[in-house]
């Protein structure tokens, strides 16, 4: 497989000053894109909580509060 230079050659690319600089004012010139695929991204995972675990979180935080409720209440009679 060849490899490309995706670096424009100075030489051939207008705008640019000796050296390969831009003069103030001057839009540099854009970048070629990669002749070869990248690394290839991992596919996304769900977000967010499952149902499940985020039910009995719920209901567990329901009789812990229900517990404390019912125990404030027998304290005040």
């Amino acid at each position: 497989m060849s490899h490309v230079n995706p670096d424009p050659e100075p030489e051939r690319t207008t705008g640019l000053e000796p050296g390969g600089g831009v003069p103030p004012g001057e839009t540099p010139p854009a970048e070629s894109s990669m002749p070869e695929a990248g690394p290839r991204e991992p596919q996304a995972r769900c977000r967010g909580w499952a149902k499940v675990p985020m039910t009995l979180i719920l209901v567990l935080v329901a009789l812990i509060a229900a517990f404390f409720l019912v125990y404030a209440l027998l304290l005040i009679l």
